[in-house]
């Protein structure tokens, strides 16, 4: 069968023909793939820069999830138990969703990483309750509008949005954001800009997809005086900015902070099978009902070599078409 596979960590994948998968136990099912995104995940696991990568050189084929069809004919997403950009994969019986017949496969393929990356986030690791005020920093990205969708659907009464891109960052109160803070100004401005906010209205949960610099920033902005302070509950997902911060205890004994992150190997057993059974469900149905906005561009797995590289600024989510 056909495949995008890399013969070595840190290169480029390549269309190429690969043996078929096989089915190894009846906890999974062999898939004809239909979609698969291009995630962020996906580039750092096949580059080895992922803490989950595989130690050992070996060819593979790229992909952790997709949208394919069952041998019944039933549409599903699920995640691979190996490389899912490939005509077949081998699927995790209990890590599928049905896909509802109103959703096209790219739209369907595009969303629950994102879904991963906000929803368990918000639910399980922030513990969003209704009204409370969330600040998303990173949200002009795929993910990070799909968050400000979700924070608002899950009953946040007021949502705080940063960003670099400027002409994203000014398009997303018609996703739900009430306040824009841009990254592109001075640092001091920025923190002055947030204390003031926080003031304002305190900031209950950050929701974090670049970690770094702005990290270090939005704690400082948290900073305490010595008197009562809210309870933040930051959350970390991703490290576009950067892996590493700085991080001052009087930061940490000023006020009231929970911090954690939420990503693989964080997630419990119970909160995976929830994904799968009931957040995963009803997410896509708002999709298929244009609840949720989501913004994807395809291609052709046999361009994948030339794609793979691509970033896209504007928010939106590549898709391999298979």
């Amino acid at each position: 069968m056909k495949a995008a596979i890399i013969y070595q960590a840190g290169e480029i994948p390549q269309y190429a023909e690969i043996p078929e998968p096989v089915v190894q136990h009846d906890q999974e099912v062999l898939v004809r793939v239909k979609a698969v995104a291009i995630k962020n995940l996906d580039k750092l696991k096949a580059s080895g820069q992922h803490y989950s990568s595989e130690k050992t050189a070996k060819i593979q084929v790229v992909g952790t999830d997709g949208v394919g069809l069952l041998p019944n004919g039933q549409r599903i997403y699920g995640v691979g138990t190996a490389g899912t950009m490939a005509e077949q994969a081998v699927f995790i019986k209990d890590w599928c969703s049905p896909v509802p017949d109103a959703l096209d496969d790219a739209t369907a393929a595009a969303l629950p990483n994102a879904a991963m990356g906000s929803a368990l986030a918000l639910r399980f690791r922030a513990g969003l309750k209704p009204g409370e005020t969330v600040l998303i920093n990173g949200a002009t990205g795929f993910t990070g509008k799909m968050a400000i969708q979700l924070a608002k659907y899950y009953g946040a009464g007021k949502i705080i949005v940063t960003g670099r891109n400027e002409e994203v960052l000014q398009a997303l109160p018609e996703l739900g954001a009430d306040q824009l803070v841009s990254l592109n100004q001075d640092d001091n401005d920025f923190v002055s800009q947030l204390k003031k906010i926080h003031a304002e209205t305190p900031i209950n949960v950050v929701i974090d997809y670049l970690w770094g610099h702005s990290a270090e920033l939005i704690l400082s902005s948290l900073k305490g005086t010595g008197t009562f302070s809210a309870r933040t509950r930051y959350v970390s997902i991703g490290s576009m900015s950067g892996d590493t911060i700085t991080l001052s205890s009087q930061i940490l004994r000023s006020i009231d902070l929970q911090l954690s992150g939420s990503g693989l190997g964080s997630w419990t057993k119970e909160e995976i099978s929830l994904l799968f059974k009931e957040i995963l469900p009803e997410l896509f149905r708002l999709a298929a009902e244009q609840q949720l906005k989501i913004e994807v561009t395809t291609v052709p797995i046999q361009d994948v070599e030339k794609f793979w590289n691509s970033n896209l600024t504007d928010g939106k989510r590549l898709v391999v078409n298979i």
